[in-house]
């Protein structure tokens, strides 16, 4: 993975290839200020009002719809109805839901889905809280030195147990690492939608103690069937162990994985550091789940998201991205949603069907924008307001150098990935989604 730190920067001259923009005080301050771009045609069943934006998402027997007054593309309220849509079918899959109104056509959905409304409601505020999930369509890895995290990957590994097809260590919604049975890399692609689905659903208040047991189906993989999910909570850590498998009856198999992993966490000495990630720690780490855009040592730089794209082909079931916690002048509630609008209008404007641009330097009333997509790299800076053209591209400049020789703390480079032993039975396996989806 080369985040790109040998990488040319523009030169304040390439007028092709930048879109500059000041535009008026009023627009800036009405959702972000960043340059409009017209509906694309493709994005899906769209109406405007004069306030409003509405998209349409059918689905199956289900109508999906979206009603935004900011400054979204249809494409990007489809995106969000997507993940909606995903999150009901990993409760109930597909075929569950075209059975039901099938049988009867007005059907109230909402009895299936009592006690998933705060799965929703999480998911559709981190588009505010977390923008780079959707936009990005990555999961964000939290920062951990590479022999630590490398050291973890070898321990979920060596933790097997029958049907045994993914293993996720995670804090705070933040991937630490995961490793995946051989015959899931090779048949079939973990997607970063069911894998952030899995970190969303595992952040529940519902698993914030002991263990757990249940049916998930990851609507990327295979809409129609389940896999059975064992959660658990580390030695009272918020670090959550999810071992995602293809036997129903596997739990106590799972649970003894559970002690094992904990056994290698205390081998390894590594309780001290994941209690640090997780912020249980006063002491300062260089293994924190956060950093800070002060770390970058590019001054005027305020906040960015960074997603590599030449990750190795055989890799690339795992897209990844990163970016600094919110701080001022994005440490209020309006500033966040502020900050996400912006992130939302460079990245539609970046990947327009009608006119998609490599790059955008605007200027808005609070800060400067640069955005910037490349064969190794995608990028999306907010800069001082104050920085000239040329100031811009030397903040972008350090920030790519400081990526390129952080890649190794910020991301997972090589997934681990083993053979776990084959499930009890062909029979009882053939329930599950695993062996449905391939």
């Amino acid at each position: 993975m080369d985040a790109g730190g040998d990488t040319a920067a523009p030169a304040p001259g390439d007028a092709e290839d930048v879109e500059t923009t000041r535009v008026s005080d009023e627009e800036s301050a009405g959702g972000g200020g960043g340059p409009a771009d017209p509906p694309d045609p493709g994005d899906g069943a769209l109406e405007q009002t004069e306030d409003h934006k509405l998209v349409f998402l059918q689905q199956g027997p289900l109508l999906l719809v979206a009603v935004s007054r900011t400054p979204q593309s249809a494409a990007q309220l489809r995106g969000e109805l997507l993940a909606v849509h995903a999150q009901i079918v990993s409760t109930l899959t597909r075929a569950s839901v075209a059975r039901i109104f099938a049988h009867k056509q007005n059907y109230d959905l909402r009895r299936l889905l009592a006690g998933s409304e705060r799965t929703l409601d999480r998911l559709l505020d981190s588009v505010e809280r977390d923008p780079g999930v959707l936009l990005l369509g990555a999961v964000r890895c939290v920062p951990l030195a590479r022999p630590l995290r490398e050291a973890l990957g070898t321990l979920l590994r060596r933790c097997t147990a029958p049907g045994l097809a993914l293993s996720v260590l995670a804090v705070g919604g933040r991937l630490i690492t995961a490793a995946q049975e051989r015959t899931v890399l090779t048949e079939c692609r973990l997607d970063p939608a069911d894998l952030q689905l899995l970190l969303d659903w595992v952040g529940a208040p519902a698993f914030a103690a002991g263990e757990a047991w249940a049916p998930v189906c990851l609507p990327r993989f295979n809409p129609d069937g389940f896999f059975y999910a064992y959660v658990a909570r580390l030695d009272a850590m918020p670090v959550c162990l999810l071992l995602l498998g293809t036997d129903r009856e596997a739990f106590h198999a799972m649970a003894a994985c559970r002690r094992l992993v904990e056994d290698g966490l205390r081998a390894l000495g590594a309780t001290h550091a994941l209690a640090a990630v997780a912020g249980l720690s006063n002491t300062s780490s260089a293994n924190a789940a956060a950093y800070s855009v002060q770390a970058v040592g590019a001054p005027g730089l305020l906040h960015f998201l960074y997603k590599p794209l030449d990750i190795p082909d055989h890799h690339r079931q795992l897209p990844q991205f990163t970016s600094p916690e919110l701080e001022a002048p994005y440490s209020k509630e309006e500033e966040r949603h502020r900050l996400s609008d912006l992130y939302h209008c460079l990245h539609a404007r970046l990947h327009s069907t009608s006119r998609p641009l490599r790059l955008i330097y605007h200027v808005a009333e609070k800060e400067t924008l640069l955005a910037w997509v490349t064969s190794k790299f995608e990028l999306y800076t907010c800069l001082s307001p104050l920085v000239t053209k040329a100031g811009a591209i030397l903040v972008v400049t350090k920030l790519l150098r400081w990526v390129k020789k952080e890649e190794d703390r910020l991301f997972i480079r090589y997934p681990p990935k083993y053979s776990s032993p084959p499930a009890a039975s062909v029979d009882q396996a053939s329930h599950n989604g695993f062996l449905t989806g391939l």
